[in-house]
Protein backbone atom coordinates (compact mmCIF):
# COMPACT_ATOMS: atom_id res chain seq x y z
CA UNK A 1 0.00 0.00 0.00
CA UNK A 2 2.81 2.51 0.92
CA UNK A 3 4.17 2.11 -2.42
CA UNK A 4 1.27 3.46 -4.03
CA UNK A 5 1.29 6.87 -2.15
CA UNK A 6 4.66 7.14 -3.64
CA UNK A 7 4.65 8.32 -7.37
CA UNK A 8 8.08 9.49 -9.77
CA UNK A 9 7.25 12.69 -11.26
CA UNK A 10 9.44 14.89 -14.15
CA UNK A 11 9.55 18.29 -14.92
CA UNK A 12 8.34 19.64 -18.05
CA UNK A 13 8.65 22.79 -19.72
CA UNK A 14 6.46 22.09 -22.59
CA UNK A 15 2.57 23.54 -21.44
CA UNK A 16 -0.51 24.19 -23.04
CA UNK A 17 -2.78 21.67 -24.78
CA UNK A 18 -0.91 20.43 -27.42
CA UNK A 19 2.00 19.22 -25.03
CA UNK A 20 -0.70 17.78 -22.95
CA UNK A 21 -2.66 15.76 -26.05
CA UNK A 22 0.62 14.44 -26.59
CA UNK A 23 1.83 13.26 -23.16
CA UNK A 24 -1.45 11.37 -22.91
CA UNK A 25 -0.71 9.69 -26.02
CA UNK A 26 1.98 8.26 -24.66
CA UNK A 27 0.61 7.36 -21.39
CA UNK A 28 1.45 10.03 -19.19
CA UNK A 29 -0.20 12.47 -16.97
CA UNK A 30 0.37 16.02 -16.92
CA UNK A 31 0.27 17.34 -13.32
CA UNK A 32 1.13 20.68 -11.70
CA UNK A 33 2.70 20.56 -8.07
CA UNK A 34 1.75 23.95 -6.22
CA UNK A 35 1.38 25.41 -2.43
CA UNK A 36 3.56 26.34 0.28
CA UNK A 37 4.69 29.63 -1.46
CA UNK A 38 6.63 28.00 -3.92
CA UNK A 39 6.44 28.74 -7.71
CA UNK A 40 3.80 25.74 -9.27
CA UNK A 41 5.65 23.53 -10.79
CA UNK A 42 4.34 21.47 -13.97
CA UNK A 43 4.99 17.77 -13.71
CA UNK A 44 4.62 14.39 -16.02
CA UNK A 45 3.67 11.14 -13.97
CA UNK A 46 3.45 7.40 -15.72
CA UNK A 47 0.00 6.66 -16.27
CA UNK A 48 -0.44 3.45 -15.31
CA UNK A 49 1.14 3.83 -11.91
CA UNK A 50 -1.16 6.82 -11.52
CA UNK A 51 -4.41 4.51 -12.59
CA UNK A 52 -3.51 2.35 -10.02
CA UNK A 53 -2.72 4.22 -6.83
CA UNK A 54 -6.00 6.14 -7.81
CA UNK A 55 -8.04 3.28 -7.28
CA UNK A 56 -7.72 2.83 -3.59
CA UNK A 57 -9.84 5.14 -1.56
CA UNK A 58 -7.10 6.48 0.72
CA UNK A 59 -5.00 8.17 -1.91
CA UNK A 60 -7.38 11.26 -1.96
CA UNK A 61 -6.79 11.55 2.14
CA UNK A 62 -3.45 10.60 2.31
CA UNK A 63 -0.08 12.26 2.22
CA UNK A 64 1.66 11.45 -0.93
CA UNK A 65 5.08 11.78 -1.57
CA UNK A 66 5.90 12.66 -5.41
CA UNK A 67 9.58 11.91 -6.48
CA UNK A 68 10.67 15.27 -8.75
CA UNK A 69 13.52 14.78 -10.56
CA UNK A 70 14.71 12.02 -7.71
CA UNK A 71 13.96 14.91 -5.20
CA UNK A 72 10.79 13.86 -2.44
CA UNK A 73 8.06 16.12 -2.11
CA UNK A 74 5.16 15.66 0.57
CA UNK A 75 1.81 16.39 -1.14
CA UNK A 76 -1.72 16.16 -1.58
CA UNK A 77 -4.42 15.23 -4.20
CA UNK A 78 -6.55 18.33 -4.58
CA UNK A 79 -7.87 17.62 -8.43
CA UNK A 80 -8.26 15.36 -10.63
CA UNK A 81 -9.77 15.28 -13.97
CA UNK A 82 -10.94 12.18 -15.94
CA UNK A 83 -11.89 11.61 -19.34
CA UNK A 84 -15.57 11.99 -19.51
CA UNK A 85 -15.91 8.08 -20.41
CA UNK A 86 -12.90 6.77 -21.01
CA UNK A 87 -10.79 5.31 -17.79
CA UNK A 88 -7.97 8.09 -18.69
CA UNK A 89 -6.32 10.49 -16.14
CA UNK A 90 -6.64 13.65 -17.99
CA UNK A 91 -4.46 16.03 -15.42
CA UNK A 92 -4.17 16.06 -11.62
CA UNK A 93 -3.60 19.18 -9.04
CA UNK A 94 -0.95 18.40 -6.22
CA UNK A 95 -0.97 20.58 -3.39
CA UNK A 96 2.71 20.87 -1.14
CA UNK A 97 2.45 20.62 2.52
CA UNK A 98 4.20 21.22 5.37
CA UNK A 99 4.14 19.22 8.42
CA UNK A 100 3.51 21.85 10.66
CA UNK A 101 0.64 24.00 8.75
CA UNK A 102 -2.85 22.29 9.03
CA UNK A 103 -4.48 21.73 6.20
CA UNK A 104 -7.91 21.10 5.05
CA UNK A 105 -9.13 17.39 3.40
CA UNK A 106 -12.59 15.66 2.76
CA UNK A 107 -12.09 11.87 4.58
CA UNK A 108 -14.94 9.28 3.37
CA UNK A 109 -17.35 8.74 5.65
CA UNK A 110 -17.63 4.57 6.80
CA UNK A 111 -21.21 3.52 7.73
CA UNK A 112 -21.12 0.57 10.07
CA UNK A 113 -24.05 -1.21 12.21
CA UNK A 114 -26.77 -0.05 8.92
CA UNK A 115 -28.35 -4.03 9.50
CA UNK A 116 -28.79 -3.08 13.35
CA UNK A 117 -30.22 -0.15 13.16
CA UNK A 118 -32.80 -1.26 10.20
CA UNK A 119 -34.03 -3.97 12.35
CA UNK A 120 -35.61 -1.12 13.85
CA UNK A 121 -38.31 -1.18 11.36
CA UNK A 122 -36.73 1.69 9.04
CA UNK A 123 -34.48 2.59 6.30
CA UNK A 124 -31.31 3.93 6.39
CA UNK A 125 -30.37 6.97 4.38
CA UNK A 126 -26.53 8.79 4.08
CA UNK A 127 -27.05 12.38 3.73
CA UNK A 128 -23.38 12.91 2.95
CA UNK A 129 -20.72 10.72 1.98
CA UNK A 130 -17.67 12.29 3.31
CA UNK A 131 -16.72 15.03 6.34
CA UNK A 132 -14.69 18.59 5.21
CA UNK A 133 -11.90 18.49 8.31
CA UNK A 134 -8.93 20.69 9.47
CA UNK A 135 -5.83 18.32 11.07
CA UNK A 136 -1.97 18.35 10.75
CA UNK A 137 -1.07 16.29 7.85
CA UNK A 138 0.37 13.63 10.49
CA UNK A 139 -3.38 13.14 11.61
CA UNK A 140 -5.37 13.06 8.08
CA UNK A 141 -7.72 10.27 8.62
CA UNK A 142 -8.21 7.73 5.64
CA UNK A 143 -12.21 7.23 7.14
CA UNK A 144 -14.52 8.67 9.37
CA UNK A 145 -16.04 6.00 11.13
CA UNK A 146 -20.03 6.59 11.65
CA UNK A 147 -21.86 3.53 13.82
CA UNK A 148 -25.74 4.09 13.21
CA UNK A 149 -26.36 1.37 15.60
CA UNK A 150 -28.36 3.77 18.07
CA UNK A 151 -30.84 5.24 15.26
CA UNK A 152 -34.13 5.20 15.98
CA UNK A 153 -36.82 5.36 13.46
CA UNK A 154 -37.39 8.88 12.35
CA UNK A 155 -34.27 9.88 13.93
CA UNK A 156 -31.32 11.91 12.16
CA UNK A 157 -27.46 11.69 13.29
CA UNK A 158 -25.61 15.25 12.57
CA UNK A 159 -21.76 15.93 12.50
CA UNK A 160 -21.83 17.36 16.02
CA UNK A 161 -23.03 13.38 16.90
CA UNK A 162 -19.48 12.25 15.74
CA UNK A 163 -16.72 11.55 17.64
CA UNK A 164 -13.82 12.89 15.17
CA UNK A 165 -10.30 11.43 15.99
CA UNK A 166 -7.40 13.47 18.12
CA UNK A 167 -6.38 16.41 16.32
CA UNK A 168 -9.22 16.76 13.81
CA UNK A 169 -11.62 19.29 13.51
CA UNK A 170 -15.15 19.33 11.41
CA UNK A 171 -14.67 23.15 8.90
CA UNK A 172 -18.29 23.16 9.01
CA UNK A 173 -18.97 23.41 12.65
CA UNK A 174 -16.74 25.46 13.09
CA UNK A 175 -18.96 28.04 11.18
CA UNK A 176 -21.37 27.78 13.60
CA UNK A 177 -24.30 25.62 15.27
CA UNK A 178 -26.75 26.25 11.72
CA UNK A 179 -23.79 24.01 10.16
CA UNK A 180 -24.77 20.60 11.79
CA UNK A 181 -25.08 19.10 8.95
CA UNK A 182 -27.68 15.89 8.66
CA UNK A 183 -25.17 12.65 8.14
CA UNK A 184 -27.52 10.01 8.40
CA UNK A 185 -31.26 8.97 9.05
CA UNK A 186 -32.83 5.80 9.74
CA UNK A 187 -36.13 7.01 7.74
CA UNK A 188 -39.36 4.80 8.61
CA UNK A 189 -41.12 3.22 6.11
CA UNK A 190 -43.44 4.88 3.44
CA UNK A 191 -47.25 5.14 4.89
CA UNK A 192 -46.47 4.82 8.28
CA UNK A 193 -46.96 7.63 11.30
CA UNK A 194 -43.20 8.81 11.29
CA UNK A 195 -42.65 9.43 7.58
CA UNK A 196 -42.99 13.38 8.55
CA UNK A 197 -39.91 13.17 10.55
CA UNK A 198 -37.61 11.28 7.31
CA UNK A 199 -39.30 14.11 5.40
CA UNK A 200 -38.01 16.85 7.79
CA UNK A 201 -34.40 15.35 7.62
CA UNK A 202 -34.52 15.51 4.03
CA UNK A 203 -35.70 19.04 4.29
CA UNK A 204 -33.04 19.84 6.42
CA UNK A 205 -29.86 18.45 4.49
CA UNK A 206 -31.11 20.24 1.33
CA UNK A 207 -31.82 23.71 3.03
CA UNK A 208 -28.23 23.34 4.64
CA UNK A 209 -27.04 22.55 0.87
Amino acid sequence: MTDLFTLDAEVRTDTGKGASRRLRHANKVPAILYGEGKEPVSLTLAHNKVFRAQQEEAFYSHVLTLNVDGKPVECLIKDMQRHPFKQIIMHMDFMRIDATHSVHVNAPIHFVNEDVAEKKGGAIAHHINEVAVSCLPGDIPEFIEVDVAGLEVGQTLHLSDITLPKGVTSDELAKGESHDQAVASLNAPKGSSDEEASDEAAEETATEE
